[in-house]
């Protein structure tokens, strides 16, 4: 699993232009599922993301009860190693990812986190307002 992580005064998505999640101080979080993840990968990246320590005042979102917007992403999976088009062969399959997606979600708010969420599948509109900028990959 990946993500790429941002610090953010307030995010927000879209799908066909309703806003279907959003956050105010917090993390957006671009999640990436590879096909040989499985729901232990799941809690692992939720234990990370929401223990992650990189608010102001090195802080989670744990500790600072800040929200996080999660929004599914194949794409970070995408492999530009040869050629010019990317290869999504270590994307996980959307029935396989929707579920660790979802499990992710599942957990940060078995933690106690905050979680707006994206539409998996669908084309999405995501804004946000970086803090710093600060962003970081993570990977599980």
């Amino acid at each position: 699993m990946r993500a790429v992580v941002a610090r953010v005064t307030r995010a927000a998505v879209r799908v066909e232009g309703t806003v279907v999640g959003e956050i105010g101080t917090g993390l957006l979080v671009l999640l990436g599922v590879h096909r040989a993840d499985t729901v232990d990968t799941a809690a692992t990246m939720a234990r990370k993301l929401h223990e992650l320590r990189i608010l102001r005042d090195e802080a989670s979102c744990a500790t600072a009860g800040a929200a996080l917007l999660v929004v599914s992403q194949f794409t970070l999976h995408g492999d530009t190693t040869k050629g010019r088009r990317p290869s999504w062969q270590a994307a996980a399959r959307p029935e396989v990812a929707e579920p660790l997606v979802e499990a992710v979600v599942a957990e940060l708010r078995g933690r106690g986190a905050t979680v707006a969420t994206g539409v998996f599948g669908a084309m999405m509109e995501v804004e946000s307002v970086n803090d710093g900028p600060f962003t970081v990959l993570v990977e599980v």
